[in-house]
């Protein structure tokens, strides 16, 4: 009997590289920053940023006030120990503002830094179940660093307009827009050091404890309790290093009128931020590829 012919299955097309929804690729250089991929992520991005608003205060009594106690505590101590008891001169101006606009732009790069620093520690377990850009976790928690200091800025604008309605003693001036590149510095400068030392504390965890130690410490080296009046020439020449310092300086001689705010302590801090950032993004991308191994 002739036997059937068996036919060949039929010949699948090739699929091309744009059939495809998402194609992940090595990174070509330690400095690749996908913009167009974190935009594409930018719901995950949201989701991330809530989560830091909402969820870290959602069994509390107080919720989000606590966004606006913690200056005003902060604030009040500082009045008392440095005010009262030490007797820090503040240049003339009201205390309370003095204290308040130090302590809100510093709350802003600490915040940032600390809950960076600890990106790969935290996230060790969504790192290695699921793929998306990294850096939309540290991001997330600048986005949401900048929905506190607004929260509370808005305090300090509303003592800030009292004393400018009831008072002579605070002379506001230009450099307040200054604050559009203000806070970019503080955010870039934050995201570059907290993602530096969250690739470093992968292999290196007592590093942990010196990021706490750390931060405490520099806050004392940053003209926030204090006026760069009361320095010696030393002293000050030594704190113009401090890219901080420029920043809240030039933050307060903009509000109050007090303070040593220069065109080039600015662009001193903007190169050391964009340094530092750029060194935390290749130190960050080179840790992203085997800190699983090591977390």
């Amino acid at each position: 009997m002739p036997t059937a012919e068996r036919s060949a299955p039929p010949v699948q097309p090739e699929e091309s590289a744009g059939d495809w929804d998402l194609v992940i690729e090595p990174r070509r250089h330690l400095l690749d920053v996908n913009i167009r991929e974190i935009w594409n992520y930018r719901d995950l991005l949201l989701m991330f940023v809530k989560r830091d608003i909402i969820t870290v205060y959602k069994q509390t009594i107080l919720g989000p006030i606590w966004f606006v106690v913690q200056p005003i505590m902060t604030t009040i101590v500082y009045l008392f120990v440095f005010g009262r008891v030490a007797k820090v001169s503040t240049d003339g101006m009201p205390q309370i503002l003095f204290y308040m606009s130090g302590i809100i732009m510093w709350n802003y790069f600490a915040d940032c830094f600390n809950k960076t620093s600890g990106t790969f520690r935290s996230n060790a377990e969504i790192f290695g179940k699921v793929y998306f850009p990294r850096l939309i976790v540290p991001l997330s928690q600048v986005i949401s660093g900048i929905i506190k200091f607004f929260i509370q800025a808005g305090l300090f604008i509303t003592i800030w307009l009292w004393f400018v309605a009831t008072t002579d003693a605070v002379r506001p001036n230009y450099w307040a827009y200054s604050t559009i590149w203000l806070l970019p510095l503080m955010a870039g400068m934050g995201l570059g050091f907290g993602i530096l030392f969250s690739s470093l504390t992968t292999k290196y965890r007592d590093l942990t404890f010196l990021i706490q130690f750390g931060v405490q410490l520099a806050m004392y080296a940053t003209p926030i309790i204090y006026p760069m009046s009361i320095l010696s020439d030393t002293a000050r020449s030594i704190l113009w290093w401090n890219p901080i310092a420029h920043i809240i300086e030039a933050f307060k001689y903009g509000f109050l009128g007090s303070g040593e705010a220069s065109v080039a302590g600015l662009l001193y801090a903007t190169a050391f931020t964009v340094l530092s950032l750029s060194f935390g993004i290749v130190v960050f991308n080179r840790t992203e590829q085997t800190f699983m191994d090591t977390v």
